[in-house]
């Protein structure tokens, strides 16, 4: 799906969004016993993750629609604000949801630098923090939860299967901000653990300007001097896009690519086409997964979206059942902090990724991470699953 189209169909939930604030019935931070709790949500539904962002508010969105608008027994008012391309936006955009709108919880962030731009707030505030997309390492966790995974996670999972594979060194290439920097070093610090061999000059990192970076010519051609193996990235929305159609028009484009599985993931790989066949990836999710909870998951997304789940939208599924159970297990004292103690009782979360728990010092998921790979399913491209990876998590 374009950009523009995206804007289009955010358009009229903001709008509605906006009226809700105004003129919906008082919930706020503590709601009365029977009344309705509101619940923030801050995705990025302009800019660069876009995409992404989309996916993190429909992904909520469509638990709430499969369980009749209503978390732990009461009704709830979504109130969704843009993140934008990172913190100066999103910091902002939270405060009023905090501030004005007086909300129960946050959920949703898609960026590393905005989880850290406004954990103070939350903080000072004593709002939880329910995350749905990678999460950077943060000193205190006790109210942050994460239903995705802390951003190091996938590159870890994926390095040994890499160093396994390829025989000979592999260069490591991603964006120059938070996100892209625990991303990489997640891969790079496991795999030259087990004994891989980095092929970028001196061992370190390539790390390219964002979000302006657009034409990717000068780094391909690093990584055709270095005479890599093959490749190791992370790239994300527009990003992951120009990167792939670029590679595979390059010089390296038979060199063997591996990313974090966010490069290939829901719109992305429409507009990336068959640039992006072959390419394997490590993500906590992969629409064929077959139990039960992402069979009935994948049908109800599939009847109101076109094309398959993404795991953006799975973790927000996610922390809407998170905030299910939590809620009803707080009862009729429900504040940021009864939910947020309610939350430090749950056990297992039967996910469309499978059974999953938060990690007791991490607060993120203990989880299954799975290798996948571009191919045709039908008409259509699609991740498919290759082989279970790593567990990961404590």
């Amino acid at each position: 799906m374009t950009s523009a189209s995206l804007a289009r169909a955010a358009g009229p939930l903001l709008l509605a969004t906006a009226l809700c604030a105004t003129g919906c019935s008082a919930g706020g931070g503590s709601p009365a016993a029977d009344g309705p709790v509101r619940i923030g949500l801050l995705a990025s539904l302009t800019g660069t993750y876009q995409s992404v962002g989309t996916d993190l508010r429909d992904g909520f969105q469509l638990y709430l629609d499969t369980h009749g608008g209503k978390l732990g027994g009461r009704t709830v008012d979504l109130l969704v604000a843009d993140e934008g391309n990172g913190a100066s936006t999103a910091l902002p955009a939270a405060t009023k949801l905090v501030k004005q709108d007086k909300i129960l919880a946050l959920t949703g962030i898609v960026g590393a630098d905005s989880v850290a731009a406004v954990t103070p707030l939350l903080t000072q505030n004593r709002i939880p923090l329910i995350s749905s997309n990678g999460r950077p390492v943060v000193k205190d966790v006790s109210r942050q939860w994460s239903t995705s995974f802390l951003s190091n996670e996938p590159g870890a999972a994926i390095a040994q299967y890499v160093k396994d594979t390829v025989s000979g060194p592999v260069f490591a290439i991603g964006p120059d901000y938070q996100g892209g920097w625990d991303e990489l070093q997640g891969f790079t610090d496991a795999f030259t653990k087990d004994g891989g061999q980095l092929a970028n000059p001196g061992g370190k990192t390539l790390f390219t300007p964002f979000p302006q970076t657009t034409d990717f010519t000068p780094y391909l051609n690093q990584i055709k001097n270095s005479r890599a193996k093959a490749v190791y990235c992370f790239y994300a929305g527009e990003a992951a896009v120009d990167f792939v159609k670029q590679y595979a028009q390059s010089d390296v484009k038979d060199v063997p690519l591996y990313a974090a599985g966010f490069l290939t993931e829901g719109g992305v790989l429409n507009a990336q086409g068959d640039a992006a066949k072959g390419i394997r990836s490590v993500l906590n999710y992969a629409p064929d997964l077959d139990n039960a909870t992402n069979r009935a998951f994948v049908a109800a997304w599939q009847a109101k979206h076109a094309g398959p789940p993404t795991t953006y939208a799975m973790a927000s599924y996610d922390a809407a059942a998170v905030l299910d159970k939590a809620i009803a297990a707080a009862g009729s004292d429900l504040t940021p902090d009864t939910l947020n103690a309610a939350i430090g009782g749950l056990g297992q979360i039967d996910s469309p990724r499978g059974a999953w728990q938060f990690g007791r010092t991490t607060h993120s998921p203990v989880q299954k991470w799975y290798l996948r790979q571009v191919q045709s399913d039908g008409r259509t491209l699609s991740n498919l699953t290759v082989q279970d990876l790593a567990t990961i998590g404590n």
